[in-house]
């Protein structure tokens, strides 16, 4: 009993220490039946799946869309994840627009996502947090004050105006909700494989812009280069603290951002070439998590 105490308290500890780093006074992480959307797969012995997420799970705008509510693809990448693995079941109830209380609420005709995971599922992908924090709002607010300052960082600066960053804050307090999310997996699903997959690089990763092709201040690339960087880092140690495997679907797509040429890029910049959102993964975008997901079950079972 007295060691059960220690391990709980322990690992209250750790989840308190990932989710209540502070730096410069602000609470931040540190930087450095299945429901009417899941597609059957097959019977026999493999594998009950579960896709949670949001529209960059979805697949927006890539053909072909299965469903209208949510902007779904069924070449998202859980779909090409289970075409490759023996499953016997699978439900992918992701949607664009969603957030971590979509987990719990329904989004249209889309039910609470958690209702698709149950004791009998083996595995749940989750990719969520980037609505929480702000995605799309972000690429708005930044593009329109490019203009103002189109070599400078009139964007970061917006954001650090108050005297702290607002987006690092955004981040933090994004955590507690991906670890609540977490926790619930757990809870309905005790004994699945829960992985959760990180975004993919969005711009450059060396800080270089592209303006007006991506009309964001030449400055403010790495800003918020550095900002997905920190929600990709608050997922992977939220994850850990969840007895949850992190995937890394960044280093994978670094050099295929939207500033790239169209034959080679995986996430199309705000006036799309491909079938795809604006800022968001293109087919091959979507091969690339699911590769980097199908590497990760390889690998087997644990964290990192």
């Amino acid at each position: 009993m007295a060691n059960g105490r220690r391990a709980a308290d322990g690992a209250r500890g750790l989840r308190g220490a990932v989710l209540g780093a502070t730096l410069g006074g602000c609470v931040l992480v540190a930087t450095a039946t299945a429901p009417a959307s899941a597609h059957s797969a097959g019977h026999g012995h493999g594998i009950d799946y579960v896709a949670l997420g949001d529209s960059y799970t979805s697949g927006p705008g890539i053909p072909r869309q299965v469903d209208a509510n949510c902007a779904r693809s069924d070449h998202d990448y859980p779909s090409l994840v289970a075409a490759e693995r023996e499953v016997s079941s699978f439900g992918d109830v992701s949607c664009a627009g969603a957030t971590t209380a979509q987990m719990w609420q329904a989004q249209g005709t889309n039910a609470p996502q958690l209702d698709a995971v149950g004791r009998d599922t083996d595995l749940v992908t989750v990719q969520i947090g980037g609505n929480d924090v702000g995605f799309g709002p972000i690429i708005n607010t930044c593009a329109h004050l490019a203009a103002q300052d189109p070599t400078g960082n009139p964007c970061e600066r917006s954001y650090n105006a108050s005297g702290y960053d607002q987006l690092a804050l955004a981040v933090a307090r994004t955590a507690p909700k991906v670890d609540r999310v977490l926790r619930a997996v757990h809870a309905r699903a005790p004994h699945a494989r829960v992985v959760v997959v990180g975004y993919p690089d969005l711009l450059p990763d060396d800080g270089s812009g592209c303006f007006p092709q991506v009309p964001f201040a030449q400055q403010d690339f790495p800003y918020l280069r550095d900002t997905e960087k920190r929600l990709n880092l608050m997922l992977r140690l939220v994850a850990a603290v969840n007895r949850a495997e992190y995937v890394d679907t960044y280093a994978p797509t670094v050099g295929h951002d939207m500033c790239k040429a169209p034959a080679d890029r995986w996430i199309e910049p705000l006036q799309p070439a491909a079938p795809a959102a604006p800022a968001h993964p293109n087919a091959k975008g979507e091969d690339a998590m699911a590769q980097a997901v199908l590497e990760r079950l390889q690998r087997g079972r644990g964290r990192g």
